[in-house]
């Protein structure tokens, strides 16, 4: 087991995950706000089950799935770095790569904790991990999470159909990246 990286911002701490999480994190993948530009909400089994993925990777890496903790909330979401689970079908994005991801509940939206929070995480992949990028990507209709990765300095790469998203109206989706030389940055 590595080391847990926590990582902290004025506003914001990214975390390892507690059993508390739990009931908080199976409410926010059972919103239907929250979940709606997702494939489907999560029940509660199948949130554990990705929460306890998430920890065991965090646990086994340093770095990973983190727990976000904001004032007055608590636990608020997660924000990521991980391999996704597909190839990008655009080129020059072939495995590896690392993409950054969030999903905060409801409460925490509109107070720049997903942008704080990625920002960390993005200094740490590039300063620590020394990634030479990082990507991510959301469905075309996701405008809140596009405007994050903007705010965060990524830049849009394409626009491709999501692999495990075939026959699903979310399938077309923006691909956003470090720009050249922000690993140098």
């Amino acid at each position: 087991m590595a080391t847990v990286h926590e990582l902290t911002g004025p506003r914001v701490r990214l975390r390892d995950w507690r059993d508390e999480d739990l009931p908080a994190f199976a409410a926010l993948n059972a919103d239907p706000v929250v979940m709606r530009l997702l494939p489907r909400a999560l029940a509660p089994s199948e949130s554990d089950a990705m929460a306890n993925r998430m920890c065991e990777r965090l646990r086994r890496q340093g770095w990973g799935s983190y727990a976000l903790e904001v004032p007055d909330l608590g636990f608020a979401g997660f924000i990521a770095l991980s391999e996704p689970a597909f190839t990008i079908p655009l080129p020059g994005y072939e495995p590896p790569q690392i993409e950054i991801g969030w999903r905060l509940a409801q409460a925490a939206w509109g107070h720049g904790y997903a942008t704080e929070g990625a920002r960390l995480l993005l200094d740490f992949a590039r300063d620590e991990l020394r990634l030479p990028r990082v990507v991510s990507f959301t469905t075309l209709a996701n405008t809140r999470s596009m405007a994050v990765m903007q705010r965060l300095g990524l830049q849009p790469a394409g626009d491709f159909e999501h692999p495990l998203l075939e026959g699903h109206p979310l399938r077309p989706h923006r691909l956003y990246a470090t720009p050249p030389g922000w690993s140098a940055a």
